[in-house]
């Protein structure tokens, strides 16, 4: 990685695009016209993703004399908003042309200026299939801060029967720190994440959780009714906001402490990680059970608001080789927690000697 200079960025501003989530207060004839209006919305999607397959074609220009007439004849939606649709349906297309997209009927309506817009910090204007509604938001002091900084642009979503509007905003970041060096993060099952200074986060709780959790599904699932069936995509939903969540602290506390020392982090580049690592049967859950990409991905964007440089790197034989002096053998790995040197002697915890390793193979020139 080359290395920044704080000179060569101190007078320049870089924004990031982040999401902000804001609530929506429909009254009912409001909430069943925003339903509706998702429902035909993502109807389309599927006849245009339909004739985009067929023809094989990904130019949103190519695409939009092909279908925008009979779309707009069959499912009723106005001109933007078939126009959004029909750059929803190209947008996915290109990411896999082998087989034709496929859109649930509470996927995201996409929209911009020209169909939403907002009446202060109370309340959007946005259109439906019955026309432009008003409808009451609610927004905590960190979203009315940053509302500033939206462009318009937003994606209509609907979570437990509640809509959001996810709106892109522009968000500045530091200028990028010359690093003293790099901090490492080893990521595991006992611990989720342990550090090269010799911090850690157990991962005790998230275990309990877990097992909870796998404990209520598997009654739930026995049981086949239509109330089990609700209630397992409540358990998944609400083990997926935990996650969200304890990846969140864990993410903030290593970027506070990068900044604070003025250090880069250095993360495992987890590339095939189900593939190249092995572990017991009785940790088959736990493993695949933590999204540890999730984790990275917050570690990254959070640096990169604070300026904190991150680097990638490989972290095949960090667990075998020694801190120390080098020395890389199977042996070395005493236990799970035990890290012990055959050659040198040295001794340490294995996954504080791992987050070593990781720290050292970052560039820092």
């Amino acid at each position: 990685m080359e290395r920044l200079t704080l000179n060569s960025f101190v007078n320049i501003i870089v924004n990031m695009k982040t999401v902000l989530q804001i609530k929506l207060l429909p009254d009912e004839t409001q909430h069943a016209a925003l339903k509706d209006t998702m429902r035909v919305f993502n109807e389309a999607c599927n006849h245009i993703a339909e004739v985009a397959f067929r023809e094989q074609c990904a130019s949103k220009f190519v695409l939009q004399k092909l279908v925008y007439d009979e779309v707009r004849k069959r499912f009723g939606l106005s001109a933007q908003l078939t126009i959004r649709a029909i750059a929803k349906v190209v947008e996915a297309y290109k990411r896999d042309k082998s087989k034709p997209c496929f859109f649930k009927p509470t996927g995201a309506v996409v929209y911009d200026q020209r169909i939403l817009s907002f009446k202060g910090l109370e309340a959007a204007s946005i259109l439906t299939l019955q026309g432009r509604l008003s409808i009451a938001m609610q927004m905590g002091d960190y979203q009315r801060l940053q509302f500033g900084r939206g462009h318009g642009q937003a994606d209509l979503v609907r979570v437990d029967g509640v809509f959001y509007l996810l709106l892109v905003i522009e968000t500045p970041t530091a200028p990028p720190i010359d690093p003293n060096g790099f901090i490492g993060v080893d990521l595991g099952i006992v611990q989720i994440a342990s550090d090269s200074d010799g911090g850690s986060f157990s991962g005790e709780a998230v275990e309990n959780v877990r097992r909870r959790y796998h404990t209520l599904r598997k009654d739930l699932q026995s049981c086949g009714s239509r109330s089990a069936r609700r209630h397992l995509q409540r358990i998944r939903r609400n083990e997926a906001r935990f996650r969200r969540n304890q990846n969140h602290v864990i993410s903030k506390k290593l970027v506070e402490k990068a900044k604070d020392t003025e250090r880069g982090i250095a993360l495992e580049n987890l590339r095939y990680i189900r593939e190249r690592t092995t572990v017991r049967k009785p940790d088959r859950a736990k493993h695949s059970g933590w999204s540890f990409f999730q984790l990275q991905s917050f570690i990254e964007y959070k640096a990169k608001l604070n300026g904190i440089p991150v680097q990638y790197v490989d972290p095949r034989h960090t667990s075998r080789q020694c801190a120390a002096c080098g020395h890389t053998e199977k042996a070395n790995r005493k236990t799970q927690s035990r890290f012990q040197c055959v050659s040198c002697g040295h001794v340490a915890n294995a996954d504080k000697n791992a987050a070593m390793n990781i720290a050292a193979r970052a560039n820092v020139n």
